[in-house]
């Protein structure tokens, strides 16, 4: 069994911390430890999230800088694995066996299927299942891994060798990182590891503009490997 550090980031997240972690508690997998990366909330996530799970790890990080909140959890990381799983994210009952299979001397990297979290429409369930599990595995095939953030795990050896997360990046540092991680191994999909999150975003934008931003930001970065700073918090 592998020792898996999960990382979660966090800021305000006082209405969705909870069930996260116990989700996680839930998985009947027991050689883990749970790391909180933390955006200095305002509100009562720390609170929860040590009420919630009593062995929790918090690093707080002061500047509104996910990417560097990821790397300063995952230096202190005692784990072989290291997962990251948003903070208004739960995640399905077999998703730490499923990773813990999946990896062995030649994986450096692994993501799921993201789904909604709440009830939605047959359309934008299908929009997450067409931009989680087909265009992530379609790219996986071509040779150009892009991984969601809210759901993958990466060797922590091959983490530390990547560079980590580009902390001059506020948006798209997950693809980034996975296409660094790809130089050096081979990247996964599990299909058992599955990862249900919120949909609060598309909800306030619409689906239109939620699908149209991302769209453009992978063109930036694909033409010039910059990435939009424009991605407001939604609470």
């Amino acid at each position: 069994m592998t020792r898996i550090s999960i990382i979660i980031p966090s800021y305000n997240e006082e209405k969705y911390i909870g069930r996260t972690l116990r989700s996680i508690r839930k998985q009947g997998y027991r050689d883990i430890e749970v790391i909180l990366a933390d955006g200095n909330s305002s509100d009562h996530t720390r609170d929860i999230a040590r009420r919630e799970y009593g062995t929790i790890r918090i690093v707080v990080e002061k500047e509104r800088n996910a990417p560097k909140a990821y790397n300063k959890a995952a230096r202190i990381a005692r784990g072989d694995v290291l997962l990251f799983i948003d903070a208004d994210t739960s995640v399905s009952s077999g998703l730490l066996k499923a990773y813990d299979r999946s990896f062995d001397g030649s994986i450096v990297a692994a993501t799921g299927p993201i789904l909604p979290l709440e009830r939605c429409t047959a359309s934008m369930r299908l929009g997450f299942q067409i931009t989680s599990v087909y265009i992530v595995r379609l790219l996986m095939a071509l040779g150009r891994p892009a991984i969601i953030g809210s759901n993958f795990a990466a060797a922590r050896s091959a983490f530390v060798s990547s560079g980590g997360f580009n902390e001059s990046l506020l948006t798209y540092y997950d693809w980034d990182l996975s296409h660094r991680l790809g130089k050096l191994g081979k990247i996964v999909f599990v299909v058992d590891a599955i990862a249900y999150t919120s949909i609060r975003r598309v909800r306030k934008w619409g689906s239109l503009r939620y699908f149209a931003y991302h769209a453009s930001n992978a063109l930036l970065y694909a033409v010039k490997h910059k990435a939009r700073d424009d991605y407001e918090a939604i609470r």
